[in-house]
């Protein structure tokens, strides 16, 4: 999978408001983009629209440690991303994860299996809030 990340305050910032699934090594908010007013999909070499893709935004904070333990977080936390994501995650919804310490620390395999665990539970929560109560 090739990983797409979200560089923008203003696209962080609008995810805040979105579905949230919390594990030891990260919490996991996911939202939906509008795709028809994202040009993010569009290709400059080509001008040709591309399908749109699911977007991923990192955050690790300067409480977590020093530049070099952050940058070990975030190269971990996109490593497991790109490894694990792929089937779980939904082409026009943008995910970002803020880091907590244990993300460190925790073994590779365990950081997968909690992504994809927090993957499955914000999307059962949107498709929760998308489907109306029948009565």
């Amino acid at each position: 999978m090739q990983l797409v990340t979200i560089k923008r305050r203003a696209d962080f910032l609008r995810v805040r408001g979105g579905a949230r699934a919390s594990t030891a090594c990260f919490a996991l908010e996911c939202k939906a983009r509008d795709v028809s007013r994202d040009v993010s999909h569009v290709s400059a070499k080509t001008a040709s629209i591309e399908p749109p893709t699911a977007r991923f935004g990192f955050t690790v904070t300067k409480k977590l440690g020093n530049a070099v333990v952050r940058n070990r977080i975030k190269r971990r936390l996109r490593e497991a991303v790109r490894h694990s994501a792929s089937p779980y995650c939904q082409p026009e919804f943008d995910y970002v994860l803020i880091a907590r310490a244990p993300a460190l620390q925790r073994v590779f395999a365990d950081l997968k299996m909690d992504l994809v665990a927090a993957l499955q539970k914000v999307h059962a929560k949107t498709q929760s809030r998308r489907t109306p109560a029948s009565d």
